[in-house]
Order: structure tokens, then sequence, then C-alpha cells
């Protein structure tokens, strides 16, 4: 397992600390629809709270291109100053606009209102990362889910001051290392949505590590054609692959397909899923609904992750039935396939 330098270990008394937390959260006409990715941050809150002289939260809110207020961040630091009962002011902190949430709490605007946030490894975004860091002695990562991006909020900053992973972040690589490590057998891997771009090279290693890698919602078709034009070298791996069927309309899978991947679920004994089966923000849920409740319902070790996939569960009641809420979709299938987190290699030992 990665040995990380943990926040428990830092010497946090009356220090400034810069903490990167995950709160990319939906939000729609300023209201935020699921707040489990910010519930999942007052753990290493909390903690700071008792020790740091003061906390400067930054983070990032959707893909906006340069500074637009559809994708501000102030739904994000109202929900702060209502959980700790505290008025919010509109600040500016160097230049940074930035939210005052009581004594010891601010909250910087989105990150990625500035270019220099996404490409840390050209010489604005170095210097993008210096003057992050020079708002702090420490700074903390507890964004698990954006860990897989070289960003400078993740990669740049811990080259300037001393650097440690939060508790959440901790907890998710001890979930997922103990599926990668040694999961109880067979392992099934759920993959669905679209992404296509992140999550289709993904499917192939899955191959190396699950059982079976089930695979639905808009990915299927684009996984079909992989799987024809590399037949011979997909045969040859570890795990079955059932690409699902599409209904007429392609907005969710098909009958035959939700009873086949729910016969391979209820054989599992580990579950790690991952994406919508179908267009279920339009009505197209009955794929999605099906096989979120043979996972719930299942008696394997359950995992859930990914934004959409963990707002469906909560709408349908589920999430507390899944043995472990990963915060994350692209860095948790990232994560088990293998691959190096550069979040997580630049705060490790």
């Amino acid at each position: 397992m990665i040995n990380l330098k943990k926040i428990q270990d830092a010497d946090l008394e009356g220090k400034k600390v810069l903490l990167r937390l995950d709160l990319d959260t939906p939000v729609e006409e300023g209201e935020i629809i699921d707040d489990s990715r910010l519930e999942s941050s007052l753990e290493t809150l909390n903690l700071l709270l008792t020790k740091a002289q003061k906390i400067i939260i930054i983070g990032h809110l959707g893909r906006p291109e340069g500074k637009d207020e559809k994708f501000s961040l102030k739904p994000i630091a109202e929900w702060f100053s209502k959980h700790f009962e505290t008025e919010l002011k509109e600040i500016n902190v160097g230049d940074f606009d930035a939210f005052e949430i009581g004594d010891k709490i601010i909250l910087l605007e989105n990150l990625r209102f500035y270019k220099e946030e996404e490409d840390p490894s050209t010489s604005s975004g170095q210097e993008f990362s210096k003057k992050l860091s020079s708002l702090a002695d420490i700074y903390v990562n507890d964004a698990f889910a954006v860990s897989h991006r070289p960003h400078a909020s993740i990669v740049g900053i811990p080259k300037f001051i001393p650097s440690f992973a939060g508790l959440r972040l901790q907890k998710e690589v001890e979930e997922l290392s103990k599926i990668l490590e040694n999961p109880d057998r067979p392992l099934t891997i759920i993959i669905g949505g679209a992404k296509i771009e992140t999550k289709l090279p993904l499917v192939e290693k899955m191959h190396f590590f699950a059982d079976y890698v089930l695979v639905g919602g808009e990915i299927a078709e684009h996984v079909r054609e992989l799987a024809k034009v590399a037949h011979d070298k997909l045969e040859n791996k570890k795990s079955i692959l059932l690409v699902a069927d599409l209904t007429s309309d392609n907005e969710d899978i098909s009958e035959v397909s939700i009873q086949n991947f729910i016969q391979v679920i209820n054989n599992s004994k580990t579950i790690v899923w991952n994406g919508p089966m179908g267009e279920f923000e339009k009505g197209f849920d009955k794929g999605t609904k099906e096989i979120a409740k043979a996972v719930a319902n299942s008696n394997a070790y359950t995992i859930v992750g990914g934004g959409e996939t963990i707002e469906f569960c909560k709408k349908e009641g589920l999430l507390d039935k899944f043995s472990f809420v990963s915060t994350g979709g692209g860095a948790m299938l990232e994560f088990l396939s293998g691959s190096k987190l550069p979040g997580l290699e630049a705060i490790s030992v």
C-alpha cells in the first residue's frame, strides 16, 4: 500500500493550513443537489479546527472556461457557513476572490477560473502553485476524487510547503487497497456512464484484475467496438467481459442485459461500481435502478463511486447499504487499475 504522509503526524498547532477538498458537487440554480462530498470533508475539517490558526479551503466546480459566475463556489461557501452556523463574507485573499466563513475558515473561489490550475508544468503554472502555497504553512490533500489529475492544487503546491494526506483521503486509499491487494472473489467491476476518453482505457486494464467486467451506459457501444478490434487480445485476459445491449432508443440497457448483470452480481463476493446504466436524468432509469438494488442488496463487499452514481443511489435511499462509498469516480478506477495517482505520489514518503 502507498505510504502517505498523514495529517496526524503534522504539527498543526497555530498554523495556516491550505486544505484541498473535492467541492465538485451537483448544483442547479444555486442549490446543491447532493452534498455527499462536502459531508465527507468534515472529519478532516473538524480536526483542523481544533488546532490550526486558519484554514484556507481550495477546490473547483465543473469545467468553466475562465471566470464564469455559473461555476462560482458561493453555494459551497453558503453550505459550510450554514453547517458551522457562521456568517459569510465575500473578501479577497491576495489575488484571489474568496469567502470568509466565520473566524477560522476561508474558501477561495473556483481554482479552474485560472487556466494555470490545469497545467502546473508551465512557468505560469509553477508561479500559480507558488502563489497558492504562499498563503499557508502546511498543505493537506483530502480530495481523493481529483488526485488522478496533475493539477497545480494537487501536485504543484507540495513542491513548496510540507504536505499531508487528510483523513478522508487516507480512508479511500485504505479501503481501495484491500480490493487491489486481496479481494474476495469472484470480483466484479461494473462500469457505466459516459466519459468515454477516461473510462475506455480502464476497461481493458480491469481484465488483468477482475473476474467479471460489466459495461453499460453510453460507453457500452464503444467497448463493444474495442472488443471486436482486440478480440484475441481481450480473450487471453483474466476476466469475463459482458457488454450490455442497449434499448432501441439507446437511452438504457436492455432487460436481458439487466438480468445477465444481476446473475453475475448475485454470484460475486466483491463488487465495485462506477457509472449509471442509462440516461437516468431524462427518466431512463430502469437499468440503473435494477443494478443499484441488486448491488446494494447483495451479500458481497460493495463499493460505489462517482458523482452521478452516488447521487442516484442517495435519491433511491440505497447509499447506506453499500459497504463503502468512494468520493472518487475516475480516480477510483485509476487506482484499482494499478495506475499511480499523481496526487498521492506528491504526498507520499
